[in-house]
């Protein structure tokens, strides 16, 4: 096994397990959903039970390989490895087909407006951050 060079910094640690802290928030909300009770789904408006009763399998799967590779490529990237940059590209591909449908197939913005989809324009921005620092990260010899 190969050790890299170089020495990360206090800020990769702080980086790499708030991002953790991040994406297993998403896992969170994944299972949630995955997982949302009949009351649970009954309790929310019936705009928002419709988008909820209607979402396609292929967006379902979209956000779980987004948050659980996001999740798994953050643990990859704390333990230093260059397959955490991998990872987190498929789960950052995984955030634009999930998004992609939330924003323009989905009348998530009717239901909710536009002032509710901040948090999933935030998901985009942190899903490329942790692409661009890992990938920075391997180059500065960081991950091995």
């Amino acid at each position: 096994m190969t050790e890299s060079k170089n020495k990360p910094t206090t800020s990769f640690w702080i980086i790499g397990i708030v991002a953790l802290i991040w994406n297993l928030m998403g896992v969170f909300a994944y299972l949630q959903q995955a997982y949302m009770t009949a009351e649970d789904l009954a309790a929310l408006p019936l705009d928002q039970q419709a988008l909820y009763e209607n979402v396609p399998a292929w967006v379902t799967a979209a956000f779980a390989l987004a948050v659980f590779g996001g999740a798994l490529g953050c643990i990859l990237l704390l333990l230093r490895k260059k397959l955490a940059t991998f990872v987190l590209i498929i789960s950052f591909i995984s955030i634009l087909a999930q998004m992609s449908y939330n924003f323009f197939i989905s009348k998530a913005m009717e239901v909710y407006g536009p002032g509710e989809m901040i948090m999933p324009a935030m998901v985009i921005i942190v899903g490329a951050f942790l692409v661009w620092y890992s990938k920075k990260m391997q180059t500065q010899g960081i991950l091995s």
